[in-house]
Order: C-alpha cells, then structure tokens, then sequence
C-alpha cells in the first residue's frame, strides 16, 4: 500500500515516525508543527493527521490525542520516505575486526548473529548454510558394521564433517576406496548438489568395469551429499523482553515458542534467498502470526556469487530502520567476504 500523499503529508508523516522511533509516544499536532519545519497551524496539521489517519497510516490511541504509525504507515515510510545514512566507519570496522577472514565458518555465523543483536538491542538471526552448496576438497569412507559407512569429507575452508550411511548392500574396503578415488579424482571442487547428475549421466554413457565403481559412487553420495535439515543461529531473543512496544506477555510467549520451533521462521527466510538485497517485513507482511507486531530485516550473504543463506533483524516495528537496514547490509556483505574461501592448504 502506497496511497499518493502531497508533499505536505508525506513531510508530517516523516517526521512523526521519526519522532515516535525516537520516544516511542504518541506524537501531537504541536510537536509535529516544531518537528516538521514546516509553515502550517496546528490546525491545519490536524486535518493533514485525520486524513493520514483515514488512509490507515496513522492511528489514535484511545489516551492521547497523539498518533503512532501504523504497519501500513511504516511500510510507506520505509518504502518511499526513509533517508538513508551509511553505516558509521567505527561499525564496519567492529563488523570486520569480529568476522576475520580465516576464521572457522560457525564461528563467523555465530559472530555474525551475535553482533546484530548488540549494534540493534534486538533479536540477530543467521541462517546457517546447506554443504550441499560446497564443494569438496576430499572424500574418504571408512567400512563400519553391516552396512554401515563411515563418510569423512573435507571442505575448501578445512571444515572436517563426518557422517554415517546405511548402504543398501555391504562394501568391502577395496570398493569404498575404489568410489573414494573416484569421486576425489573425477568430483572434488564441485558443488555437491551437481555430483549426482553428473554421475548419473557418466553411468548412462558407460559399459566398462567401470560401472560397477559408478554405480557404488551414486548410490553413496545419494546419501553422502544429500543436504541435511536447514538451522539457524538465534541471539539476544531476552533483548526482547525489555522492549516497551512488545511488553505483552502473551505476545512474548507466542514469540519465543516459534524462536524455539525455528521452522516457520525459517520459511520466512527461505523466502529472503531468491531476491538480492535488503528486505524488509513489518508486522502481518511475515505471513507469521508470532511477528504480528515486529519487524524482521533481511539480506542474503554470498560467496563467490552463489547464495548461502540469509541474516537480519528481529525487533518491534518501531526499530530505527535508517540504522538497522544499512546495518544487515553491510553485515551480509562481510560475512560472505570473510566466509569466501581462500586456496587449499599443502
């Protein structure tokens, strides 16, 4: 929703949410005839304020003769009326001296989540990134009871991830090394999501001995490099709690029960990877009833130009989005420099 709004207007509501990001109380007619510079009676900003209030920008609460900006009045604001700033030098540089290039991924992830919540006193949320979207250095299997496989893989960024398999027939020692080889010879440095097709279309255009070491190496990395259930790293969800605007107790309890079930949250943020750049979802836009009257800011972070997953904001509506959103960019950009892996090691 963005209702056409005379320069006139569009000035008073600026300058209203403005001020009530700043104190969080219902603005007047006199404080937004002071805050707005411009030349017009109280009066008159009256009538601008009913008209505002008509569209469904603006509300009344029942004790004050103020307003407060609705959601739709914070998305026109956000859209359309917010004058951005650069994040301070001093902040990148705290973003960059906490996410140091070389450092192991989680503890970047970790750090990354972390430092959102403290720059914004809200909630930092940072979606951790499927290996399916890796490609591997080396791959080894180890023979276990049955059958059983042990599967070491090694990444670019040194991250050792071991994983045990049920295969549907036993291997022996000899096979496993046999797939080993060939996948580490034939794969190692793709994506994992592309092994399989690839493999799958070598098996077609086979029929040598090779076959048989194919047809072990599809059936083990079916499951090898099959991408595990999605995750997310939460901090500072008790910031929350002092939170004036979210001081309903059963609103806080609904909101921590789906910080602690992840997956709706989740979902929201799936929807943050198919779109470049910052996003910004205020209040019922989530489609989540839990963040009915919160704020969530987005920005996915990349390496090497592929998408790994997504970190933002979670806070009440009435966050300092001029603040907040040039803060998620600039932190989506140095996590995926600092998660960019550099060449492998000897």
């Amino acid at each position: 929703m963005n209702p056409n709004l005379d320069p006139r207007a569009r000035n008073l509501l600026r300058a209203l949410i403005a001020q009530h990001i700043r104190d969080g109380e219902p603005v007047g007619s006199r404080t937004l005839a002071r805050q707005s510079g411009l030349d017009v009676s109280p009066a008159t900003i009256r009538n601008i304020m009913a008209d505002l209030e008509e569209v469904g920008l603006v509300a009344a609460p029942h004790t004050s003769a103020g307003r407060v900006p609705t959601a739709q009045g914070y998305r026109v604001f956000v859209d359309s009326l917010l004058q951005m700033q650069p994040l301070p030098d001093k902040e990148i540089l705290r973003l960059r001296n906490n996410m140091p290039s070389g450092a192991g991924p989680q503890a970047l992830l970790s750090s990354a989540s972390e430092l959102l919540s403290a720059m914004s006193q809200f909630v930092g949320v940072v979606t951790v990134p499927q290996r399916a979207a890796f490609a591997f250095r080396m791959i080894e299997f180890v023979p276990l009871d049955g059958n059983q496989v042990l599967v070491v893989l090694v990444f670019p960024d040194n991250e050792v991830q071991n994983r045990i398999i049920t295969t549907r027939r036993s291997y022996s020692p000899a096979e496993l090394e046999q797939t080993a080889n060939y996948l580490n010879t034939h794969c190692a440095g793709r994506p994992l999501a592309e092994i399989r097709a690839n493999l799958l279309r070598e098996l077609r255009d086979t029929r040598s001995e090779m076959e048989r070491v194919l047809s072990a190496a599809v059936e083990i990395s079916e499951q090898t490099l099959e991408p595990g259930s999605d995750d997310m790293l939460l901090s500072g969800q008790t910031r929350l709690m002092g939170v004036q605007d979210l001081a309903d107790m059963e609103r806080l309890r609904e909101l921590f029960e789906a910080f602690a079930r992840k997956r709706e949250i989740l979902a929201l943020l799936e929807r943050c990877t198919r779109a470049p750049g910052v996003r910004v979802f205020i209040g019922e836009e989530s489609g989540f009833a839990p963040l009915g009257g919160c704020a969530v800011v987005t920005a996915p972070y990349q390496s090497q130009g592929q998408i790994l997953g997504v970190l933002g904001v979670i806070g009440p509506t009435r966050m300092a989005y001029d603040r907040v959103i040039p803060m998620v960019q600039a932190t989506a950009e140095l996590l995926g420099a600092a998660l960019n892996p550099g060449p492998p090691g000897p």
